[in-house]
């Protein structure tokens, strides 16, 4: 077995020397979940930045422990941090490519009261959702950093790799907070994602406020083939589909 890469700057310090003053590393979280928000990462370095704290990778490769574990360092590395979301209502409203781009947005506006206006964004993957046309949720007088794509950016860049991290954690805590309220659909176990559990209770129950009700989901009666691209938790990597510029991955 080959050994797992650790996460470095050595992109980010590329775009430092190029001119960039504030570079961002930004991921998403959320993205095939059928309930709960949509949520973007993003933490803010500089030439000054030094190695990201030890174990940091992408938030995928780590246990929820681990990425735990990891939280009170992250919180003190790099200049800014933040997570921002877009919840089950937006994403229905405008599709889950705006969603997230309304998500990252939020998460930038939070960094850029304490540092200012990021220069340059690092995004994992090949599509830039970042920047595009603002929906009615979008402040429209906003101007988007640069966006740079890199496959795997949350495996190689260790600003990409903490921002999945925190994401991930405060995405996976504000479900758990959810799940008293609606605690047939297990959300505490499955954080919103078609686990077994969580079917079953859609085929019971019916979608609740806070399910994207845009997606095609179980419905009581009703019948429902599951999507072979649809992802039981975030330790998937899910790519982008047709259906995901309107409703979501199940969406119309």
């Amino acid at each position: 077995m080959s050994p797992v890469a650790v996460p470095h700057l050595r992109h980010e310090r590329q775009l430092l020397r190029d001119g960039a003053r504030l570079v961002a590393g930004m991921d998403e979280v959320g993205r095939g979940s059928l309930a709960g928000p949509v949520s973007v990462g993003v933490v803010v370095i500089d030439d000054r930045t030094r190695t990201a704290p030890r174990g940091v990778a992408d938030s995928k490769l780590l246990t929820p422990a681990a990425r735990q574990a990891l939280v009170p360092a992250l919180s003190r590395w790099g200049l800014a941090r933040a997570v921002g979301h877009a919840s089950p209502d937006e994403i229905d409203a405008v599709g889950i490519l705006a969603a997230l781009r309304l998500a990252g947005r939020r998460a930038l506006a939070q960094v850029s009261l304490v540092v200012g206006p990021v220069d340059a964004v690092l995004l994992d993957g090949n599509h830039d959702w970042l920047t595009g046309t603002p929906t009615l949720f979008d402040d429209e007088d906003e101007e988007a950093p640069r966006v740079h794509l890199r496959i795997k950016a949350d495996r190689s860049c260790a600003s990409v790799a903490a921002a999945s991290v925190l994401a991930k954690c405060e995405r996976d805590a504000l479900m758990v907070s959810l799940a008293d309220t609606h605690p047939a659909y297990r959300w505490a176990e499955n954080k919103g994602y078609a686990s077994p559990e969580h079917l079953a209770a859609l085929r019971e129950l019916g979608p609740c406020v806070l399910h994207r009700r845009s997606w095609h989901l179980p419905t009581p009666g009703g019948e429902f083939v599951p999507d072979d691209e649809l992802p039981t938790s975030d330790d998937e990597d899910v790519p982008l589909t047709g259906a995901d510029l309107v409703g979501g991955m199940m969406g119309p």
